[in-house]
């Protein structure tokens, strides 16, 4: 087992909470901030009481009005200079996320800052385009005259509650698109990385983010959960287990509150019998292992057909053997220690019950002596749907492999889950591309490759079923921030044609309107054309010019 932490909190190196740009010493308590390399605290952070919370979201929702007022232009000018002092920090910062979290450095640059970085940019140039007025034709012709567009408009305080597995760019995405589109944020970081959160709003505020416009806020889940119930916030950013997400939503249908929530996945490959071996057992077992599995698109389940299971297998155990497990701190590792001793219980729970229905353990599948979290990459083979491992979300480095007769058989298994993430196809031939793209059932598919589209900040990125619902990245997820206003001008100076007096004439007139336009048959919309045309009611109030210059609406 890994060693506690020994020193006292009160020795420990405190940090507070950020409001209106100052940190705020919370009145909650104390919690430790561990390594999980070594299973000891090395910080620690004071947390906010309920009336504090409050404070937090009171100071966005004053600061919304003149943040909401910005142009695109000067938000987007605060982004670009957290960008040009998260690089400018990139160092300290990876080395933060591996001290706090445990990934090591270089993967933390490659999936946490270098996606930031994109993201960042992406909003900057082009969250104007994407969000800007959209003029919609009237498709009523008696409403032909008026000119109609769709604004897309801000909502007001947005309270993201982001997880302990990429703290930095969930974290990072959730704040600064809802920011750009005219928001302000209530960002609460995990416990678990609590530090990596409340560096962002340092980096805000070196930016120059006026005050109150983004708050990070560290407190306990039953202060978490009163800020989910607080009537000011306008939209909740969930990113987390399926479990916390339906407290959420419970919580949040008090208020009507709407949520976007990114829960977890159950994420299969589906390897071809014409698949190349090599690549594909390469690129399965990153997306198995990196980050010590603990990606909600990780590789949690694969179905390989019959023709190519055993040297699929055979590369994968191979390539799993190589990979370097360790402390990221001390030595250059491939793999670090997960989070959370907790999450190390489940992984050993899956495991155990795999091997006990009849699973056999190819690599790995003991945890490693010593301190910290560690478990070493396993593979697993004979798996099937009776085990926890091919149905739950394991959230850590286990690879279990299936074997099966054909694409359809691999196809029904993948989709026989209650999630829906991301999905990936391992094969050379287009068709069959096409095939599994249009049959997997996921909010991702990616051929020939898994899990990198979140990089890609035009992609939308969400799921189906227990996977949650709602889009981040992308117009989709620009587009969660914002409510969308119809707006309609009436160009006429003249009384409307449906409006009061509703006398026999109107009657008449109404009859044969719906006649003209929606009636059976080409004559009968003639008939009861010419009679409209003979209304002096019509003649006195319709546009009539608007009339005949959309013909194309009569029929």
């Amino acid at each position: 087992m890994a060693s506690t932490a020994v020193a006292p909190v009160a020795t420990l190196p405190l940090r507070h909470s950020w409001v209106e740009n100052r940190e705020l010493p919370g009145a909650g308590g104390r919690r430790e901030v561990v390594n999980p390399s070594t299973g000891r605290a090395f910080a620690s952070v004071s947390l906010l009481d309920a009336r504090q919370a409050a404070e937090a979201v009171a100071s966005a929702a004053a600061a919304f009005g003149g943040w909401s007022a910005r142009s695109f232009r000067e938000r987007g000018r605060v982004l670009l200079g957290v960008r040009e002092r998260m690089v400018e920090q990139a160092e300290e910062i990876a080395a933060l996320i591996e001290r706090e979290q445990g990934k090591p450095a270089a993967e933390a640059h490659l999936v946490e800052l270098f996606p930031a970085a994109e993201l960042l940019k992406h909003l900057a140039r082009h969250a104007e385009d994407l969000l800007r007025d959209d003029p919609v034709e009237t498709q009523v012709l008696l409403f032909a005259h008026k000119e109609s567009r769709l604004v897309y408009e801000p909502l007001g305080v947005v309270l993201a509650i982001t997880p302990w597995n990429y703290p930095f760019s969930i974290s990072l995405s959730s704040v600064a698109t809802a920011l750009m589109a005219g928001n302000t944020v209530v960002l609460k970081p995990a416990p678990a990385t609590t530090l990596v959160g409340l560096r962002l709003a340092e980096l805000f505020r070196e930016a120059g983010l006026a005050d109150g416009v983004l708050n990070v806020v560290a407190c306990d889940d039953v202060v978490g959960a009163g800020m989910v119930r607080d009537p000011r916030v306008a939209k909740i950013v969930f990113t987390g287990s399926a479990a916390t997400g339906r407290k959420i939503m419970e919580a949040a249908a008090a208020n009507l509150t709407p949520v976007v929530l990114e829960l977890g996945g159950k994420d299969a490959a589906v390897v071809c019998r014409d698949a190349d071996v090599d690549r594909t057992a390469r690129g399965v077992v990153w997306g198995a292992f990196f980050n010590a599995g603990q990606t909600c698109a990780s590789v949690e389940r694969v179905y390989v057909e019959r023709a190519v299971a055993e040297p699929f297998l055979a590369r994968v155990v191979e390539e799993t053997r190589r990979l370097r497990v360790g402390d990221p701190a001390t030595a250059e590792v491939d793999v670090g220690p997960l989070t959370l001793e907790r999450q190390r219980r489940v992984v050993e729970e899956h495991v155990a019950d795999a091997v006990a229905r009849g699973a056999r353990v190819l690599t790995g599948g003991q945890v490693l002596p010593g301190p910290g979290w560690f478990y070493p990459p396993t593979v697993l083979a004979g798996v099937d749907h009776t085990m926890r491992i091919m149905r739950e979300e394991t959230f850590g480095p286990v690879l279990p492999v299936m074997v099966v007769e054909d694409l359809d058989e691999a196809v029904r298994l993948a989709n026989q889950s209650d999630y829906g993430l991301t999905a990936s196809a391992w094969t050379r031939d287009p068709e069959t591309a096409r095939r599994l793209q249009r049959e997997l059932r996921a909010g991702v598919v990616t051929v020939n490759d898994c899990a990198s589209s979140y990089g890609e900040p035009s992609a939308p990125w969400g799921g189906l079923k227990h996977s949650g619902h709602g889009r981040t990245h992308g117009l989709a997820g620009l587009r969660e921030m914002v409510h969308v206003k119809y707006v309609a001008r009436d160009l006429s100076r003249r009384p409307l044609l449906w409006w009061f007096p509703y006398d026999g004439e109107l009657r008449r007139l109404a009859s044969a309107s719906l006649q003209a336009l929606h009636g059976k048959g080409l004559r009968t919309r003639l008939f009861n054309l010419a009679r409209l045309l003979r209304s002096r009611r019509l003649w006195r109030r319709a546009q009539i010019g608007a009339l005949f210059r959309n013909p194309d609406k009569l029929f």
